[in-house]
């Protein structure tokens, strides 16, 4: 019972802040207008994502009052929350620099890093926690292009990492599932409101200090928590270093994302979204499953796992093209 009251209150206040934030960016013109750069065709409202990090916040405190012995780490994750979502509000508000917004990061993922090193003597630990946030603050603000896609995964991997944590971290992973149900609604099928800056690179850092709490509480099989994650990670790295190679400006707004080509390609994201999700909930049951019989060869059913699914993006990458070509 005390379950379902938790995650019902989760998603209500998150919805209730969504739409109160839909309020707030219609009222100050917080607009993504659509461009040769977007894969949205009607200008629409961004920032939603504040809804999830003031209820992530409330979750954080209440937490700390109950569980005592994990207030640093609840604090620090709580403090580079704080650090990560502010500048993508303020970067929602005014488009800002890339490069300022990453030294926050850095700060943000030190924090963190220094918690895990205080809570597990690893350094370790503490370097794969600091790498974990820097990638996936960002990974989760590249791949946020198309309605529900960022948000579901951000789901889906945070259900995976409940299903392997307990007590008060077990409690954090689920709310953030409520929470980003809550805020669904508002962005898919079709969305009303985007995540923004300040949703998007939240979600990502929040999802690593789960991520990297998991993986010492699981020290023997920590990579099979990475199976859930390879959708985005293979999309987001491929696509980053193709761009790269081409000496192209990297960090600068593009729909080169496989996610992006598929959805354009259909005329929809519904499709696109869900493909993804269900690629994701493999995963998940692969790591459940690897979790239970498969203790010693961890790290060989990550990697076959990542493998297919670096093989599958080439693959429609491939086809993606080869239609276009035969359209033209």
């Amino acid at each position: 019972m005390f379950l379902f009251l938790w995650l019902l209150l989760h998603g209500m206040v998150a919805a209730a802040g969504t739409w109160l934030a839909r309020r707030y960016a219609l009222r100050r013109q917080l607009l993504d207008q659509p461009g040769e750069r977007r894969s949205h065709s009607v200008a629409t409202p961004r920032g939603g994502g504040i809804a999830i990090v003031v209820v992530m916040l409330l979750s954080m405190g209440w937490l700390a009052a109950v569980w005592p012995n994990q207030r640093i780490l609840l604090g620090c994750l709580a403090a580079g929350l704080v650090l990560v979502a502010g500048t993508g509000w303020m970067d929602d508000h005014r488009p800002m620099s890339p490069w300022p917004r990453l030294v926050v990061h850095a700060v943000a993922s030190v924090l963190l890093g220094w918690s895990i090193y205080r809570a597990t003597g690893s350094f370790f630990f503490s370097v794969q926690a600091f790498l974990t946030a820097m990638l996936l603050t960002n990974v989760w603000n590249f791949m946020d292009g198309i309605d529900g896609l960022a948000t579901s995964q951000a789901a889906i991997v945070a259900l995976a990492l409940a299903l392997v944590l307990g007590g008060a971290w077990m409690l954090l992973a689920m709310g953030l599932v409520a929470a980003a149900a809550g805020f669904l609604p508002f962005n898919f099928p079709k969305a009303r409101i985007f995540l923004g800056d300040v949703g998007s690179g939240a979600l990502g850092f929040l999802l690593a200090g789960l991520l990297s709490i998991a993986m010492f509480h699981t020290p023997t099989v920590w990579p099979l928590l990475w199976l859930p994650l390879a959708a985005f990670l293979v999309d987001a790295l491929f696509t980053l270093a193709m761009r790269i190679l081409r000496r192209e400006k990297w960090w600068a707004p593009h729909v080169q994302h496989t996610y992006q080509q598929w959805a354009s390609r259909d005329g929809g994201h519904v499709k696109v979204t869900l493909a993804y999700a269900a690629f994701s909930l493999v995963g998940l049951l692969l790591m459940q499953l690897g979790l239970v019989w498969a203790q010693a060869g961890a790290a060989w059913i990550c990697m076959g796992w990542y493998l297919a699914a670096m093989l599958l993006w080439a693959r429609m990458r491939r086809d993606i093209y080869i239609n276009k070509d035969a359209r033209q």
